[in-house]
């Protein structure tokens, strides 16, 4: 008699319909804003070589300095709140609490490439304009550099057991994961802006 049980799963939360109509439309407003008015992102953007705009580097207290984006801030906590307990985190009495936020405006040709997010434990994206072709998010096995010489799965093998996973948002999607997940955005492809909303959380007090 034999079996296969499966352990160590990597999870990803999405939910969709994050935040209303309405908020989206202020966060939309407050990003296009953000990229034409931040001249510190802009430069940094240039310095950089990052196609399009990200307040990554210039604005470390959104949620404090636009309205829209405390708001967003009240709903990501509920749902990283979820996330945490479906991880089985032993917080220890704390909870997650959002240590960064950052706006991505990206135009046709832009894209991230692969990362982390270090220093956090739960990282994420809002997706507040996704014009048709925009393109997915695409997680990495994170076991990748285990694997040695094992061969590559099938190209139709089941989706939980391939190298490379991708999520295909739309205007409202969250999606949360653990920070030392990799992921990549790829060129957007779309003729229109992909704005997005990312974020990290630490565990912090009650």
């Amino acid at each position: 008699m034999s079996k296969i049980q499966s352990f160590f799963p990597t999870l990803i939360y999405r939910a969709d319909d994050a935040a209303t109509a309405g908020l989206n439309a202020k966060l939309e407003q407050s990003s296009l804003m953000l990229a034409q008015d931040d001249l510190v992102g802009i430069k940094w953007c240039e310095k950089h070589g990052y196609q399009g705009y990200t307040s990554f580097a210039s604005i470390n207290d959104l949620p404090a300095q636009i309205p829209a984006f405390k708001a967003l801030e009240k709903i990501l906590d509920r749902h990283a709140a979820k996330f945490a307990k479906a991880l089985h985190l032993d917080i220890r009495g704390g909870k997650p609490v959002c240590d960064s936020m950052w706006v991505n405006v990206l135009p046709e040709g832009g894209s991230h490439t692969s990362h982390i997010h270090t220093n956090s434990v739960i990282s994420g994206t809002y997706y507040v304009c996704v014009p048709q072709g925009a393109g997915p998010i695409v997680y990495e096995d994170p076991r990748h550099a285990m694997m040695m010489a094992a061969p590559p799965k099938k190209q139709n093998a089941p989706r939980e057991h391939q190298s490379q996973v991708s999520e295909t948002p739309k205007v409202g999607s969250l999606l949360l994961w653990e920070s030392w997940l990799r992921h990549e955005v790829p060129v957007n492809r779309a003729d229109g802006l992909r704005i997005s909303i990312s974020f990290n959380y630490v565990i912090g007090a009650k």
